[in-house]
């Protein structure tokens, strides 16, 4: 196949965007009540029998305070009439009964304060796993790759990350607090109602509007602390960042050596400097001052409270002054920190805005709606039912990351036929593993298209695409489990575990499992009892092995970065002519024809593939078999030739290879 070289022509102004619609003006009031009513909302998912338990119980927890008020009045009123001279007759006997329910009223409220507090904690707990599932989806299904390389998505991200890992209050303790304010509200009106009943309708209303005045002071306050609290995101991710990185074991061994813990302990104070200052100042500015003003208030509004009582103490019995004092005390306490409720709905529904701004961002369609359309998507079974299938062409394609950033790709054309082997290889910014992101629809063209069996890449559902493609990355995923769970990714059956092992030994990994005491079952980690930690290139094997055993799910394209970058000359030559001999996968394929695609730096191990690629300056700039590319002396023949001088001894190139000149604009960084 001749060499084919392509300039590329420039690509067309990109079209202006539409301006953002303005965000409706709802007030100050509607901003405020917003996020109230949406962690209202949530409390759906915890059950409707449970929720509504769960505000009985916090409704009478709140008022059983008021009826041992009222019982231990009734207990003044009717001690001197039990008593001395003035015993009435009875009076005993109802006095022994007041004081048996004022003491089990007090003795109910003991005993239910735990259970409110396990049923909160369980509202709490099912809220979040619905919350955890929306960031999920958010962030693993619908979110566009590129947002997720945004610092500002990032920022909000590590918010909503840090409720459900309990570093802040989460939605679901939101939630949850709700139900015990409500009736702290009951039991504030419920006592001035009877401060005015045993007083007069005056000092309630007084004692009322008070409490009131004095709780708005409390939340409001913790709001304009919120927004301090919000506005430096960006700076307690860094500090959580060095903290995290202050207690993790893989840099052991460079602070150790290298003596860095003076370096990361002034790190870390620094950060946590940077944070914590302006949270001081935003504190003292927020909470000082203002709440002089409203322990003034306090006073002023209890003072003329009591003002009320002591006149009307001459027309008052023990009954009614006994009741009215105490019940005074509980809308006096009212302007104080509950903590049952006050920093979990503050901070809780600031955690839950987050997620919403989250959804918003990544979330096409769906803004902040907590419902994103299309969530859960079909199964890999009913997914590749309806898969695409055939000739699989980018078009013309070019793509770069940002608006701002330069081209990556710029007009490349790749064609991949079914059932052959493609080799992609190239130096290093050729553009190689963005090809892959594409083809994988992590991101989308800037202009051109991806077309499989002529249907445009961009028509179909990305979750039904992806299910179509087994693909492991450089930087694949290790994860702290067994060998079977690294494969799989997914609880085992003994239908799977002939695919399990057949993907293991194509891998080449059936060689590591043999060497683990429990075989599959053991699990990746030194960390765990009886655990193991492997090797670069045992880690590599059992990778392929996961991509492999995708291909016996039914996958229909195997794509592998890089996928020996880990492993010696020799096991990687060996798994070249493995892999991309004809035939290579069949052991995992069941006879389907099988699309594979590798992308390597090693241009001398590639050899077997059907099909060769040269990538260089995001396009196509060869492409054929190896004996086509040698025959034509080009870039392959000239960066084969150096690359397989590396490798031999004498110094001299393979013997199939032609006597090329190797220019001396030959990139020194190596190739990927």
């Amino acid at each position: 196949m001749p060499t084919t070289t392509r300039e590329p022509s420039a690509p067309p102004a990109p079209a202006p965007r539409a301006p953002a619609p303005r965000p409706a003006t709802w007030g100050a009031l509607a901003r405020r009540a917003g996020p109230w009513l949406r962690g209202w909302a949530l409390l759906r998912h915890a059950g409707a029998g449970l929720v509504a338990g769960t505000s009985v119980l916090c409704l009478a927890l709140s008022l059983l305070p008021l009826a041992t008020i009222v019982l231990l009045g009734r207990v003044l009123y009717l001690v001197p009439h039990s008593f001395g001279r003035e015993a009435v007759a009875g009076a005993w006997e109802q006095l022994l009964l007041v004081l048996t329910l004022a003491i089990g009223a007090l003795v109910a409220q003991q005993v239910v304060a735990p259970l409110q507090a396990g049923l909160l904690e369980t509202i709490g707990r099912r809220v979040d796993r619905h919350c955890v599932g929306r960031v999920l989806r958010a962030t693993t299904s619908h979110a566009p790759l590129s947002l997720l390389e945004d610092p500002d998505v990032l920022g909000i991200l590590a918010d909503a990350r840090a409720a459900f890992d309990r570093q802040s209050r989460s939605p679901g303790e939101a939630a949850a607090a709700m139900l015990p304010l409500v009736g702290r509200y009951a039991q504030v009106v419920g006592a001035s109602i009877l401060v005015a009943v045993v007083v007069s309708p005056v000092a309630g209303v007084l004692l009322l509007g008070t409490a009131l005045a004095l709780r708005a002071g409390v939340r409001g306050g913790m709001s304009r602390f919120g927004a301090i609290w919000d506005g430096l995101t960006a700076q307690r991710r860094r500090t959580g960042y060095v903290r995290q990185l202050a207690i993790t074991p893989d840099i052991t061994k460079e602070v150790r050596v290298l003596g860095l813990l003076p370096w990361l302990r002034e790190r870390l104070r620094t950060e946590s400097l940077a944070q914590l200052r302006p949270e001081w100042a935003g504190r003292r500015r927020v909470f000082f001052l203002p709440f002089v003003g409203y322990g003034l208030l306090g006073l002023v509004g209890g003072s003329a409270v009591l003002a009320v009582v002591v006149l009307d103490a001459q027309d008052l019995d023990l009954f009614a002054l006994g009741v009215a004092l105490q019940a005074m005390m509980v809308p006096m306490r009212f302007g104080v920190h509950f903590p049952e409720s006050d920093l979990q709905t503050q901070y809780g529904l600031q955690s839950l805005e987050s997620l919403r701004r989250l959804e918003a961002h990544l979330v096409p369609g769906a803004p902040g709606t907590g419902e994103p359309a299309g969530t859960g998507g079909p199964g890999t079974s009913e997914a590749l039912a309806h898969a695409p299938t055939g000739v699989v062409r980018f078009e013309d394609v070019w793509f770069r990351y940002s608006a701002s950033s330069p081209w990556v790709l710029q007009g490349l054309d790749l064609t991949l036929e079914p059932g052959t082997s493609t080799a992609i290889v190239g130096l290093n910014g050729a553009g190689k593993t963005t090809t892959i992101k594409l083809l994988a629809r992590l991101y989308t063209p800037t202009r051109g298209r991806i077309t499989v069996g002529g249907v445009d890449l961009r028509t179909l559902p990305a979750d039904r695409w992806q299910r179509c493609l087994s693909l492991i990355f450089q930087d694949y995923a290790r994860f702290e489990l067994s060998v079977a769970d690294n494969v799989t990714l997914a609880p085992t059956s003994q239908d799977d575990q002939g695919a399990l092992d057949a993907a293991l030994r194509a891998a080449g990994a059936h060689l590591v499992v043999d060497g683990l005491d429990d075989g599959p079952s053991t699990v990746l980690s030194g960390g765990y009892a009886k655990g193991r930690d492997l090797s670069g290139g045992q880690w590599q094997r059992v990778a392929l092995a996961r991509a492999l055993f995708q291909i016996a799910r039914g996958a229909q394209i195997l794509v592998l970065d890089e996928p020996t970058a880990q492993l010696d000359v020799t096991a990687e030559a060996e798994f070249f002519e493995r892999f991309l001999a004809p035939g290579a996968v069949d052991a995992v394929a069941d006879g389907r024809p099988i699309t594979s695609v590798v992308i390597s730096h090693r241009f001398s191990t590639v050899r077997p593939a059907d099909h060769i690629v040269v990538v260089e300056h995001g396009r196509v700039v060869e492409e054929g078999n190896h004996d086509e590319l040698l025959a034509v002396g080009g870039r392959y023949a000239e960066l084969f030739v150096l690359q397989a001088r590396r490798f031999r001894a004498d110094g001299d190139p393979p013997a199939d290879a032609p006597v090329v000149g190797i220019p001396d604009v030959i990139d020194a960084g190596g190739f990927s």
